[in-house]
């Protein structure tokens, strides 16, 4: 028998060895996180492939006829591509840890690729591994976005009658959105809240940043596109942001990064949509941004895809816009566009059935986590083991609909349920009905 002046010695020693290693984890969790996050300091995409002002007046000065003539900055890779070496040398091998850092590490690779292949076909490729592309097929194994975005050009087409959109006319200007957003962001973030700034660059009607939410000062709105925007901008985008700067450990969840974008966008999209400020004409340009870009996957260069959107929306400025939106950064005449707004469809798909599976397991404590920063979904095991480890802080802005869920709740539960309803029968029966 042991004596126990033994048995405590080695009860101790268990417990410092373990306790210095578990201490020795945290802080290379914390070296990796670090180097991370200083790797994706360069990589800024919607940056690097905005278009001038010049092109556009160039390409209407020449009645549309002639497709545009775009240039964009050098961009090396190779300092940023040492930074993320760096960064997987400190990746612990056969941890809970290793594929959440090769996963990031792969997106800043692909990203900075990206960028240093700006104008050439190769910039799909890497557009495609970030974000995907309209066929690729969704976690369910069957479905795609570009089966969402049919579906709902051909619910659009059968109320198409209605002409609702002629009902909400886009009658507030720039100071109107920026006047009401003021007060939403100062409301929720007090000392945080970003500024709202009128600006004549802004290529996108609103981008949000955590210091600054910037307005094009020639964007027209209806209605609803302010809540929609308040939501989808200030209190997902804002949010994330602030909640993910204000992490001391893993400073990786700062970081709009690539590998972010599809959900941090479908977060934004649903958020519209669970705050009942989406529409269907709001479904249809983020539809239309995905038929565009397989368009131009098919072959399609810059002319074809914006006549495609002057005909549906007869408006040439917007037109431009969203055909700009397609082919920045890829190959003007076809073959090769960017493919991030597709991710807004396949993000919100991706989202939905994430929060409908999370509260159909009795993990709805885990939904604020969402806001703790900028992170992939498929980051969210490793968020809670961060959670657990005591290196992430909780989020301390959540939007209204996450801070009181009872109705959030609720719908995903009912949701759930209706998934599992046969659809085919009933719409036999009810469109016998309604012949």
């Amino acid at each position: 028998m042991e004596p126990s002046f033994l048995k405590d010695s080695i009860i101790g020693f268990s417990y410092i060895y373990h306790h210095n290693n578990y201490t020795i984890e945290k802080q290379a969790i914390i070296a990796l996180s670090d180097a991370l996050y200083e790797a994706s300091k360069s990589i800024r995409i919607l940056r690097s492939v905005n278009w001038s002002q010049k092109t556009r007046a160039d390409f209407f000065a020449q009645s549309a006829q002639v497709l545009p003539e775009v240039s964009y900055p050098d961009y090396d890779p190779s300092e940023t591509l040492h930074l993320i070496d760096n960064a997987r040398a400190l990746i612990l091998d056969n941890s809970p840890f290793e594929n959440w850092g090769n996963r990031i590490a792969d997106k800043l690779e692909n990203g900075a690729r990206l960028l240093s292949s700006m104008g050439t076909s190769d910039f799909y490729k890497y557009s495609a591994r970030l974000y995907g592309t309209p066929k690729d097929i969704l976690p369910d194994g069957e479905t795609n976005s570009l089966d969402l975005a049919l579906f709902f050009e051909e619910m659009y087409k059968n109320i198409e009658a209605l002409n609702i959109e002629a009902q909400y006319p886009e009658s507030y200007d720039a100071k109107d959105i920026s006047d009401r957003m003021r007060v939403e962001v100062n409301t929720m973030f007090g000392d945080d809240a970003p500024e709202i700034i009128i600006d004549d660059e802004v290529s996108s009607k609103v981008i949000a940043g955590r210091r600054r939410i910037r307005v094009r000062s020639t964007a027209m709105f209806d209605d609803n596109d302010i809540d929609q925007l308040i939501h989808h901008e200030a209190f997902v985008h804002v949010a994330t942001s602030i909640n993910g700067y204000q992490q001391k450990s893993i400073k990786i969840l700062r970081a709009s990064h690539p590998g972010t974008t599809k959900t941090q966008e479908g977060l934004a999209v649903f958020a519209e949509f669970i705050t009942g400020h989406i529409d269907l004409e709001r479904i249809r340009r983020l539809s239309d941004r995905v038929l565009a870009i397989q368009m131009a996957v098919d072959g399609a260069d810059f002319i074809d895809v914006y006549r495609y959107y002057l005909d549906k929306i007869g408006h040439q400025e917007n037109a431009y816009e969203s055909a700009r939106r397609v082919f920045r950064g890829g190959v003007i005449t076809g073959g090769a566009p960017f493919t991030k707004d597709m991710v807004y469809l396949d993000g919100l798909l991706r989202v939905h059935n994430f929060l409908r599976v999370v509260v159909s397991s009795g993990k709805a404590d885990l939904l604020p986590l969402l806001f703790a920063g900028k992170m992939d979904l498929e980051d969210i095991d490793v968020v809670i083991r961060l959670r657990d480890m005591g290196l992430i802080e909780l989020p301390k802005y959540l939007p209204p609909w996450m801070k009181d869920i009872r109705f959030l709740l609720t719908y995903l539960a009912y949701s759930s349920f209706l998934n599992s309803v046969k659809l085919t029968k009933l719409k036999d029966y009810y469109s016998n009905l309604i012949c």
